[in-house]
């Protein structure tokens, strides 16, 4: 009986191929706890670990009276026991997978699995292949841990199976599937459509879009209808968001894209929900060297410049005053909704100084205040909580320049109220103002043609300039034609010499004496009984005889 069933046995055996390495069918005929037990027809049945069994994701799907394709590893002596492996008859069906997958360039999946120098390995059905760094993406990646552990597909472009050499291409998948995206989105894209896209890239003047197969643009103006410093204050990239076309260039194939465009303008009613005039409470956004922007509500900001932050403070530092993020109050100057301009103040929400000193004060009013600081064009005076302004012109009726001179920073004063100009926030004071002016009562005494002994205090090409009774001054045009014979005199003339003029016109308005000389002059460094005079006439005489 048991010869026969060896010869039984043996013809059987020889009609399988049972070479080592050899792939045949087997049956599970029981699933335990460590161990598949497999019977392929053979010797004996095989005990197979079961992690062979484990697909690439750690499962085990397996009935008991399923077959499954085994390998032959050993059968060993005449009732030896039969060793089989699931895991090379796995992968000898992989090998098969990955060649039909190159010959005909067809896309084939596996899981990433760890970094390596140069790129990525890839688990196939437990066959590692190699992706290269630069074939992972068509745009770089910056964390390549988002795609560990994940499946994805890949192209095959390079396969050496004796030297277990696979290299594959995941950014050629990705061009494949953005050409048939890009064809099918650009027969159908048109302006004014929603679409859907992912933040690709994000730069300093907005973020790139693709919108599967093709990129479009997000311009950072179009973002929202609030100011923008940068795009990545709102989106992130790998961020999905929906779009509105906005632009769409079919010759050269460029998108612009809007964000903001998918809610309502909020200057439509701009300047029906916020008159001229009216208060509001926003937050500071910005602060730069020439005021602060206040966020009024979302898309709408208005500009605080530094002139209208403080009544008193022109010189104000708005970054010494304000912080990101602080609430304040302000009070809406101006709207202008075509270039989207508000223009806001603080200052205003407090009283006026200048106003309110216009309501204590009027035009004629003698004001005592403090010199603050003295200038070349004049004098400043703190008057209480405001500064008004002396002009060199109102410090005296003489118009000296050394006059400024008696006065000193700290000293008190009392000046007269001139003009309030409240929309220029100035307030003009006068010194001179508080006397009588002198050249009104020397004119009421000096008429025209009235003769005056002029004492000269400077001379030029033109003119010469004298001064008389009451430190009131005159002028003498020398190319006058009356005094062009008197010439010789003005020659021998010097500064501090007395002259006799006669007055011939009077400016009330310019304050000025017109005069021409009256034959004589005097010196006044000579003594009193040894002054002479000499006569004009005879001197001229005298040097026509000398010639």
């Amino acid at each position: 009986m048991n010869k026969l069933f060896k010869k039984l046995f043996k013809k059987s055996i020889k009609k399988k191929n049972t070479k080592y390495g050899s792939i045949i069918k087997g049956k599970i005929i029981n699933i335990e706890h460590n161990i598949v037990i497999v019977d392929a027809g053979l010797k004996s049945e095989s005990y197979i670990p079961i992690e062979q069994f484990k697909d690439i994701n750690g499962k085990i799907n397996i009935n008991i009276n399923d077959k499954i394709d085994v390998s032959i590893d050993n059968i060993a002596g005449e009732w030896g026991e039969t060793i089989l492996s699931r895991d090379k008859a796995k992968k000898h069906e992989t090998w098969i997978n990955i060649e039909k997958s190159y010959n005909k360039s067809s896309n084939i999946k596996g899981i990433i699995k760890g970094r390596v120098k140069g790129g990525l390995t890839v688990n196939i059905e437990g066959i590692k292949a190699f992706l290269p760094g630069s074939l992972i993406d068509t745009k770089p990646i910056k964390n390549l841990s988002e795609i560990e552990g994940k499946e994805l597909e890949f192209k095959i472009i390079k396969l050496d199976k004796k030297k277990n050499n696979i290299v594959l291409s995941r950014k050629a998948v990705i061009l494949n599937e953005n050409i048939y995206e890009r064809k099918k989105l650009l027969e159908n894209i048109c302006e004014g459509i929603y679409l859907y896209g992912i933040v690709k890239n994000i730069t300093d003047y907005g973020a790139f879009i693709d919108l599967g197969g093709l990129d479009g643009l997000l311009h950072i103006t179009d973002i929202a209808w609030k100011r923008v410093k940068h795009p990545s204050e709102i989106l992130n990239i790998g961020q999905k968001i929906k779009l509105k076309v906005i632009k769409f260039d079919k010759e050269k194939i460029r998108v612009s894209l809007g964000l903001k465009q998918l809610s309502k303008d909020p200057w439509t009613s701009i300047d029906k929900n916020y008159p001229i005039n009216s208060k509001i409470k926003g937050k500071i956004t910005n602060i730069t060297d020439y005021g602060c922007f206040i966020e009024i509500k979302e898309g709408i900001e208005g500009l605080v410049h530094i002139s209208e932050m403080d009544w008193k403070n022109k010189n104000i530092n708005p970054f010494k005053k304000f912080k990101i993020g602080q609430k304040t109050k302000a009070i809406i100057l101006n709207i202008d909704k075509e270039k989207r301009r508000i223009s806001l103040g603080i200052k205003q929400c407090n009283p006026n100084p200048w106003l309110k000193f216009s309501k204590k004060y009027k035009i004629g009013d003698k004001i005592k205040g403090t010199i603050k600081s003295i200038t070349d064009f004049g004098i400043f005076v703190k008057l209480n909580n405001i500064d008004g302004l002396i002009h060199n012109t109102d410090i005296s009726w003489l118009n000296k320049e050394n006059e400024i001179k008696k006065y000193k920073k700290g000293n008190k004063i009392t000046t007269l109220l001139l003009k309030i100009n409240i929309n220029k926030e100035k307030i003009h004071l006068g010194l001179k103002q508080l006397k009588k002016d002198p050249f009104i009562k020397y004119i009421k005494i000096y008429k025209k043609n009235k003769n005056i002994k002029s004492k000269i205090i400077n001379i030029t090409n033109n003119i010469i300039y004298v001064k008389f009774k009451d430190n009131i001054e005159g002028q003498i045009d020398i190319n006058n034609k009356k005094n062009k014979k008197y010439k010789y005199i003005i020659k021998k003339s010097k500064i501090n010499n007395f002259l006799n003029t006669k007055i011939i016109k009077i400016d009330k308005e310019k304050r000025i004496i017109y005069l021409i000389i009256n034959n004589k002059i005097k010196n006044k460094n000579k003594k009193k009984n040894k002054n002479f005079l000499f006569n004009s006439m005879v001197e001229a005489f005298k040097m026509a005889k000398n010639k």
